[in-house]
């Protein structure tokens, strides 16, 4: 594993990057014979298989591709490759060392409580990532929403009712999920590092976007009115009444 439940970008990032080279070497087995050139002295950029010794030798990708195809009755290139990371389980005492890759992230809040209402507002939300390389921005800054705005569904509005096994609010009315007009401004913060055993040193990012969401907003209502509370989801009902256990 890499990056634990996180690990998609690491484990199949590395399978295809190896998958791609694998694919390569074919790819220049095949130009080396229309170049009349040892693979060993191809590359390819730009779409473009040249020779590194003699620039003059070069052709199209594309070209190369077609022309196998079309002379060796259909050839396809193809490669498979299964990615194996060489991390070690845990022992009987839980130690050793169970990902070859970890994200790290922490986030910050800043809010305030209606101490009339125990109404919990967001005002700001930063959250900053380790993320390794950023293979997709774009992508990865959707993660950091997405996260981000689940933990905070998760941290103050939704809660599912049980009542002997069954459960009481099956729908959207009465389980409370945030609408696009309940989602703070949030601030996706990547730190970009390189890790040695990633694809071209990416870690990834998934669950690191929702994990500190909770803790980091019972610590901003902490600071904001002084009370403590340990039981999701912090409900205005369980401000109020940690805010009257205080007064006593």
């Amino acid at each position: 594993m890499g990056a634990n439940a996180s690990r998609t970008t690491f484990v199949a990032g590395n399978s295809a990057r190896e998958a791609a080279r694998k694919v390569k070497e074919q790819i220049l087995v095949i130009a080396a014979k229309s170049l009349e050139e040892d693979p060993e002295n191809l590359d390819i950029r730009d779409r473009t298989i040249f020779s590194k010794k003699d620039p003059e030798k070069k052709m199209v990708l594309g070209k190369a591709l077609r022309s196998a195809h079309y002379t060796t009755g259909g050839t396809m290139v193809m490669a498979e490759r299964f990615y194996d990371p060489a991390n070690e389980n845990l022992d009987r005492e839980f130690k050793g060392n169970l990902s070859m890759a970890y994200a790290y992230g922490t986030h910050g809040v800043e809010g305030e409580v209606d101490k009339e209402t125990g109404q919990v507002r967001i005002l700001r939300y930063i959250a900053a990532h380790d993320v390794g390389r950023s293979i997709n921005p774009m992508l990865l800054e959707g993660q950091v929403y997405g996260g981000a705005t689940m933990g905070i569904g998760y941290a103050l509005t939704e809660r599912l009712i049980l009542k002997n096994g069954k459960v009481m609010n099956p729908n959207f009315l009465d389980y409370k999920m945030l609408t696009a007009k309940d989602v703070p401004t949030i601030e996706p913060v990547v730190i970009e590092t390189n890790d040695e055993f990633g694809p071209f040193g990416a870690k990834g990012i998934g669950e690191p976007g929702l994990v500190p969401t909770a803790p980091a907003i019972a610590n901003a209502i902490y600071d904001a009115v002084g009370v403590r509370i340990k039981e999701l989801p912090i409900t205005p009902e369980r401000v109020l009444a940690a805010l009257k256990e205080k007064e006593k």
